[in-house]
């Protein structure tokens, strides 16, 4: 089985461009910058917001918003989803009625970029929500996903200012999302599942963006049992994390990882010594400014 159902095309020319300006030393310089571009989704007559996108996989992402919301039922019929791209309009239209003049009314802001803004009821299913008890990750998966989610060619790695969300099946990342709020990226592979009907229980949610309460929160509605970053924690998330009995997993880069919820999954089948570091032409950039800082810390100690 390969890796990659879907991955990045950061030569989609719809998704960044060249602008001109100029360097440090005053000279002419151009930058590959990304696009963003507003989207404005309905659910059947009802307008329900403008999301701030690159502008691929609209269908994706429109759906797993309104999933995310709790806007769409699991059980839900999808009579069709209809994108005008001229217009930046993208309708979902259901079997079922839907009327939600109440939840637009009540939203609270999120520690997500980009417009990250969710409405009041979000928590409303997470108490509900049995994670499953027989999935595993390990420590080889961690290292592997690690690997190759880092090498495969990105938006980010091209031009930057943008988060990665990979859905993964032990050590195989299957869908790779990027968009430049983490919230995006999380809601198109919400709908990649709903719509190609995706079990859960043995996934892993892998994210290059910090583990909030909002990740948290969306990876336990999505069923997903394991969430692994590159980045760091809140304490919220964790706090959640342990209450929905979610595996956390943080700080994963090179050898390197912490994990602070739901450690039973672990299983700890590779030896940290023989992993090679990080290579630094595939490091984040945060990531390998954050590396140079501890070394010169521990160097000037």
């Amino acid at each position: 089985m390969t890796d990659f159902l879907i991955q990045p095309d950061p030569d989609d020319p719809r998704l960044s461009a060249a602008v001109t300006g100029l360097d440090q030393d005053g000279q002419p310089t151009e930058a590959i910058v990304v696009t963003e571009r507003p989207l404005t989704l309905f659910l059947n007559a009802r307008e329900i917001v403008t999301m701030m996108t690159i502008g691929d996989h609209a269908d994706l992402l429109a759906v797993g918003y309104l999933l995310n919301q709790h806007m769409l039922k699991p059980d839900d019929e999808i009579t069709a989803i209809e994108y005008e791209e001229d217009i930046e309009t993208i309708v979902v239209r259901t079997a079922r009625e839907t009327d939600y003049e109440e939840k637009l009314t009540k939203k609270i802001r999120t520690s997500g970029c980009a417009q990250g803004t969710v409405f009041g009821d979000l928590m409303e299913n997470f108490d509900k929500v049995a994670l499953s008890t027989d999935a595993k990750v390990t420590t080889s998966w961690i290292y592997g996903l690690s690997r190759k989610i880092n090498m495969v060619p990105s938006l980010y790695l091209k031009a930057g200012a943008i988060h990665g969300c990979v859905l993964c099946q032990g050590d195989r990342p299957l869908v790779y999302m990027e968009d430049v709020g983490r919230h995006n990226a999380v809601d198109k592979i919400a709908g990649y599942m709903f719509l190609n009907k995706v079990s859960a229980d043995d996934k892993i949610f892998y994210t290059t963006g910090r583990l909030t309460s909002e990740m948290v929160i969306k990876t336990v509605n999505m069923g997903i049992p394991v969430l692994i970053s590159r980045s760091g924690f809140t304490v919220w998330g964790v706090e959640l994390a342990k209450q929905a009995n979610l595996t956390l997993i943080g700080r994963a880069k090179g050898k390197r990882f912490v994990a602070l919820s739901g450690t039973e999954r672990l299983i700890y089948d590779a030896d940290a010594k023989t992993v090679a570091q990080e290579d630094k032409r595939h490091a984040r950039k945060a990531s390998a400014e954050q590396g140079d800082r501890l070394h010169k810390s521990q160097a000037d100690g």
